[in-house]
């Protein structure tokens, strides 16, 4: 009788540290190609068509499947190399530290870790040991904006103030507006998610059209009052305003956290306000809309609610947004919490400022 091969079976935890592994964009990708060798091996594939998958000789594949099979994940990893390392001089040390941060390869916005070796005359390896013990990251990019704002550090002071002491007997609401909302679906339907498979969606997708949602997000207790409208305009702002001063106690005052949009300015808007003079206003810095709270909340419904989502329309859209909110504030809402002074902050930007990175 003909042998069936033996199935070959893996852990559930070590498949959640496999597939990390595959997640990760720090992961090297002799380990990456060592952990499909063992997920696929454990979805049924056989070695030959691991081996045709992959594009890796039959001997790779029987090797990694058995050096897994008797040591476990330890067994992916490369083996320390016999004999004592190659030491690097302190010359050579300083020369790839300063080509690193003073010169770029020809043609190119960056070094990579084989262009640096190539250049040095080194290893992959050292130029890691290198760029690891000087916490060199050539690859990583941040970006970041200072504000120019005359009144930076008065602005600062007042709205950390809000967040870290509010005042008694007063509502601190951070507002602004999530413009430009894509309804998005996509060319063809989603393959739903099941076990061994995660969602998947066409690169492609349809329009439907736009909208913008206004927010105002309540520090003290974190719940979103919300505007769905057609269009971004002082008038759309203000009947906000008019909705947020009806829906919150008539007793209490209303600190109202802003960034500088035109729309915020308007003389119609300024005339309303002076004839509410329980709503106080407060503008964030230039540049400084990280200082607004609800920006954060705007982050989260757009992971969470809108990124993956595919709407038929722009009705869809709304209806997706408006059950956010309404989950959000009945199960997610939670206080506000900023932890950082405005000392800190201040201190931080000031540093910016001198580094050389930006003189």
């Amino acid at each position: 009788m003909a042998r069936h091969p033996e199935k070959y079976t893996i852990k559930d935890s070590d498949k959640k540290v496999l597939e990390a592994w595959l997640r990760s964009p720090s992961t090297i990708q002799s380990l990456a190609l060592r952990a499909k060798v063992i997920l696929k091996s454990a979805e049924g594939q056989s070695p030959e068509e691991v081996s045709s998958e992959l594009g890796i000789s039959l001997r790779t594949v029987y090797i990694w499947r058995k050096r897994f099979k008797d040591n476990g994940l330890e067994a992916l990893h490369d083996r320390p190399r016999s004999g004592q390392p190659t030491k690097m001089s302190a010359e050579t040390v300083k020369k790839v530290l300063r080509l690193t941060v003073e010169r770029l390869p020809r043609g190119e916005t960056h070094w990579s870790i084989r262009s640096m070796a190539m250049h040095a005359g080194i290893s992959t390896w050292q130029v890691r040991q290198i760029w690891k013990s000087a916490d060199l990251r050539p690859h990583r990019l941040k970006s970041f904006k200072i504000s120019n704002d005359p009144d930076f550090a008065e602005k600062v002071i007042d709205i950390v103030g809000l967040y870290m002491n509010p005042p008694d007997n007063a509502l601190v609401l951070s507002v602004d507006e999530k413009t430009q909302i894509q309804a998005l679906d996509r060319t063809q339907p989603m393959l739903q998610l099941k076990p061994g498979q995660i969602e998947r969606r066409t690169h492609d997708y349809k329009r439907h059209g736009t909208t913008n949602l206004y927010a105002a997000f309540d520090i003290l207790t974190g719940e979103v009052m919300g505007r769905i409208t057609r269009r971004h305009r002082s008038q759309e702002f203000l009947g906000f305003l008019r909705q947020v001063e009806k829906n919150t106690p008539q007793n209490m005052e209303l600190h109202i956290i802003l960034d500088n949009s035109s729309t915020h300015k308007t003389e119609a808007v300024n005339m309303w306000l002076a004839a509410h003079p329980r709503i106080h206003t407060h503008f964030t810095p230039t540049s400084a809309s990280w200082l607004n709270a609800v920006e954060g909340w705007f982050s989260i419904l757009e992971r969470k609610a809108i990124r993956r989502g595919a709407f038929t329309s722009v009705a869809d859209l709304k209806k997706a947004i408006q059950r956010f909110i309404n989950s959000h504030n009945s199960s997610s809402a939670k206080p506000f919490k900023w932890t950082k002074t405005a000392d800190i902050i201040l201190q931080a930007v000031e540093k910016a400022k001198n580094a050389h990175i930006i003189k």
